[in-house]
């Protein structure tokens, strides 16, 4: 690729963040803060119920054990659910300006993964308030060591491939079936409760339904989360399963994206 069409692409990107971020916190007191107040109210909700009530027994403290799973799944879900949004959100740049229209997805992705990346630092916070200093991975004073170097960014692309496949095709759909919107709130909230996130994967383990956590792509890849998260290692198999459905998103997300975009402009 041209170098001139690189740089093109990466102010195409830049302008459509700029914009993202500027339509989402207008008028807003908070402003970028509430990207940490939403998981975190969530957090002190499910905290109560499963650790306060039902006494839950899980391998950290359950507020940091929450959070290391509900922070990647917040990023995963608005991105999900906002792509509703993402074409018909744009009509009037799809109609007249001619630009790769798929960069509207992947603004719209990556600024939730910008969310999530600043909700990095939180988790180290909550792990230094509660001392949980894991023996592998973690240096004597309990902050990460140099392995989340590199399994953070590796979790971070699987992620993103699984969750701009499955945007783009929420994006293009919803330009057809506008019912597609509602359903989409119903079957992400579905998704949430069936991956372990306010729940340890040992329930599934112990009940002998261990094969959901490959069934479920989120599932695997929340596994590994939690594991670099807490531990600073994961499983091979859980990764492969990730990796596996992340490119399998991604692929059918863009055929989806490529056999219907010459209708876009008629549609929105």
């Amino acid at each position: 690729m041209k170098p001139e069409r690189l740089s093109y692409y990466k102010d195409l990107v830049l302008v459509l963040l700029s914009k993202e971020f500027k339509v989402r916190y207008k008028s807003t007191l908070l402003g970028y803060a509430w990207s940490l107040v939403h998981p975190l109210l969530f957090a002190a909700v499910f905290f109560l119920i499963f650790k306060v009530l039902m006494r839950v027994k899980t391998e950290a403290p359950y507020p940091l054990f929450l959070i290391t799973a509900l922070f990647p799944w917040q990023w995963f879900a608005n991105s999900v659910n906002a792509a509703n949004f993402f074409f018909l959100g744009n009509s009037t740049l799809i109609k007249k300006v001619r630009f790769p229209r798929d960069f509207l997805v992947l603004s719209g992705v990556l600024s939730h993964l910008l969310h999530f990346v600043i909700s990095i630092p939180v988790i180290v916070l909550f792990m230094l308030y509660y001392h949980y200093y894991p023996p592998a991975g973690y240096a004597p004073t309990g902050l990460p060591s140099v392995h989340w170097l590199w399994q953070i960014p590796l979790l971070v692309g699987v992620q993103f491939l699984i969750t701009q496949g499955l945007a783009l095709v929420v994006a293009t759909s919803n330009l057809f079936f506008r019912d597609l919107e509602r359903l989409t709130e119903i079957l992400t909230m579905l998704w949430f409760y069936l991956t372990p996130v306010i729940y340890p994967r040992t329930l599934l383990v112990e009940s002998g339904h261990e094969w959901a956590l490959f069934a479920n792509p989120m599932a695997s890849l929340i596994a590994c989360w939690r594991d670099v998260l807490l531990h600073g290692t994961m499983r091979g198999d859980m990764l492969a399963a990730a990796a596996g459905f992340a490119l399998l998103s991604f692929v059918a997300g863009y055929a989806l994206y490529r056999a219907k975009e010459w209708r876009f402009a008629e549609i929105v």
